[in-house]
């Protein structure tokens, strides 16, 4: 077994794609680092002691789910997925916004947040940030409050990070790769 010393280690098993899923897109492709157990729990133990008193992690669709299903479990609380429209079988809500590559919807169960629950959004890839203020306006409106938001990595030249760090300053944000 590959034995990883450190989720910076971890990181490095990214692999890049060119093209992909359109032209001039370099995707980062994260299954390498599930694949090798020790890679995967060197960056969900990571993100899990980055936490800061929080009642919940939401995961984004798909990735977002395997690592915040993880972290939750290790930190004992509940998971909430955010889904790609369409794919939750209760009543729900939804926001449309912008990605580098096009448009997406994204939908949350309308009952599964408690008012005020303190939420630890999970995703895997920083891009422009669309994705994740689409979470967090999806989690206001439910009632939550986003106090972190944890990721593996970032794609350099989009400027999530700066988006995201500027429209809302106190939420943390932990990206592993900085």
């Amino acid at each position: 077994i590959n034995q990883m010393k450190s989720y910076r280690e971890a990181l490095s098993l990214i692999r890049l794609i060119p093209d992909f899923p359109k032209p001039g897109i370099l995707f980062q492709d994260i299954t390498p680092v599930l694949a090798d157990g020790q890679a995967l729990r060197s960056v969900v133990d990571e993100l899990a002691l980055r936490a800061t008193d929080i009642d919940v992690v939401a995961g984004v669709e798909a990735r977002g789910f395997i690592l915040g299903a993880a972290i939750a479990h290790q930190l004992h609380v509940g998971f909430i997925p955010i889904r790609k429209s369409g794919k939750l079988p209760f009543d729900s809500i939804s926001k449309t916004y912008g990605l580098e590559y096009g448009e997406s919807t994204l939908e949350m169960h309308q009952d599964c947040l408690k008012e005020g629950a303190r939420v630890f959004l999970i995703d895997d890839i920083l891009a422009t940030g669309g994705t994740l203020i689409a979470s967090i306006q999806l989690i206001e409106e439910l009632g939550g409050l986003v106090t972190d938001i944890g990721l593996l990595t970032e794609i350099p030249g989009l400027n999530g990070y700066e988006v995201i760090a500027e429209q809302y300053p106190t939420i943390r944000l932990h990206l592993l790769n900085r």
